[in-house]
């Protein structure tokens, strides 16, 4: 039966089911929420500093290099850690963590000649640290909301990212430019403490009896367990391939200045995929009635690469905005069927070395797709590096979902894996 107008629209209402009925989802939404407008201030705050002490890109750079190591490494533990320790005692503890180096920012930049190498070291620590508590926190999601709600819950939690996404930049702009970077790195700090003592709040989430102790041995399991499930490989090789391609950020202030002619709009290129994400999450009430959800992951994807594709092409700035909002509305889409995938599918004794092998996903993609533009556009033109990029994209996905056809055919409601979680969930 055809379904209303009124019907129709309904559905694109964000579902706020989660949010409802969920005591300790409420509490991971607004802790995470928090926690990132805080971290995003304090990512404007540092190189920020660093240029000021130092003057050099090569230094400001330098903190990518000095992070990359410890998301690896502990990106891949703290999966592990996360599927045998209690997640709350987790997130309390790297929360303490990453309080104590907060701290240690907002100190150094009260001492007349700021020490620029414990800018590193915090750095570094910090890494650590959000790579341990990363996997915990995104474990947990299916645990707190009940399996039906996991699309509106990833919603949810997409939305509030983008939120933070957009006013943590702005607000970090605006403090270190009025009353400087030790007001801004205070601001992450007082974000830091309120997440912490948030989590302190949260139900008890026992691992499963399942589980095994971190080790090398565990940690290759959950790699193993990665390629052995062709859907789960495909939700992290989608979007690598599609962010190595088409990511084109690095190349937004050479396009707003030199190709538009418009560097005073240079912060609305940033900004415009936010904007499209947090559209796409405002009007997200029809993915819950989405089943073939590997079919949404892939064309998304191509949507991706293909509008970022347009965009390079814009004779005006505008054009460029409107496509790269199109961009990523699109890319959303694509990361909240990729978390529904993995949050009704994965076991409970598996999720959080599954989440920290996606956190890197996530990392690494756009480390080197940005490294892909820079060369190309040094090499071609940075109107050939974007339009290249949208255009290889969409061969790329469509060549890894040929390669991977099971995930074209995944459905959630035949899916041995998400029946079994459905099963498990329905029974306890």
């Amino acid at each position: 039966m055809a379904l209303s107008l009124r019907t129709r629209f309904s559905r694109l209402r964000v579902d706020l089911t989660p949010w409802r009925g969920s005591r300790d989802f409420r509490i991971l939404l607004v802790s995470g929420s928090v926690f990132f407008l805080g971290g995003m201030v304090g990512y404007v705050a540092l190189p920020y500093q660093l240029y000021q002490l130092t003057g050099s890109n090569f230094a400001v750079g330098a903190m990518g290099l000095v992070t990359i190591a410890p998301l690896v490494v502990f990106g891949l533990y703290g999966g592990a850690l996360a599927d045998h320790v209690e997640r709350r005692k987790l997130l309390v503890g790297t929360g303490l963590a990453q309080v104590v180096i907060s701290a240690l920012m907002v100190a150094n930049t009260l001492l007349p000649n700021p020490q620029i190498w414990l800018i590193y070291v915090c750095g570094a620590l910090n890494a650590i640290a959000s790579s341990l508590q990363r996997p915990s926190r995104d474990a947990l999601l299916p645990r707190v909301v009940k399996h039906a709600e996991i699309p509106a819950a990833v919603a949810l939690s997409s939305l509030t990212a983008q939120i933070g996404q957009l006013a943590g930049p702005a607000l970090g702009g605006v403090l270190v430019g009025s009353v400087g970077v030790t007001w801004a790195f205070s601001v992450e700090l007082v974000g830091i403490i309120f997440a912490t003592l948030l989590y302190a709040r949260l139900g008890s989430y026992r691992p499963s009896e399942q589980t095994s102790a971190p080790s090398l041995r565990a940690i290759g399991g959950g790699i193993t367990y990665a390629f052995r499930r062709k859907d789960l490989l495909a939700t992290y090789l989608v979007d690598m391939v599609g962010m190595f391609l088409a990511m084109p950020i690095v190349l937004f202030p050479a396009f707003a200045t030199e190709v538009l002619k418009e560097p005073k709009l240079l912060g609305l290129l940033y900004s415009a995929e936010a904007v499209g994400a947090m559209c796409a999450s405002l009007t997200s009430g029809w993915a819950k009635h989405v089943h073939h959800q590997g079919r949404a992951v892939v064309l998304a994807t191509m949507c991706w690469g293909a509008a970022v594709g347009v965009a390079g092409l814009a004779p005006n700035i505008w054009f460029a905005i409107a496509f790269f909002a199109v961009a990523g509305a699109a890319d959303m889409v694509s990361g909240l069927f990729r978390a529904v995938i993995w949050n009704q599918t994965i076991p409970d004794e598996m999720r959080g070395r599954l989440a920290g092998i996606e956190m890197l996903g996530y990392s690494l993609g756009p480390l080197g797709g940005q490294a892909r533009s820079g060369v190309v556009a040094d090499l071609t033109t940075v109107r050939t590096a974007i339009v290249s990029g949208g255009a290889l994209c969409v061969v790329g996905v469509l060549g890894t979902a040929a390669w991977l056809r099971e995930f074209w055919r995944y459905d959630a409601r035949t899916d041995e894996h998400a029946v079994r979680e459905r099963q498990l969930r329905a029974a306890g």
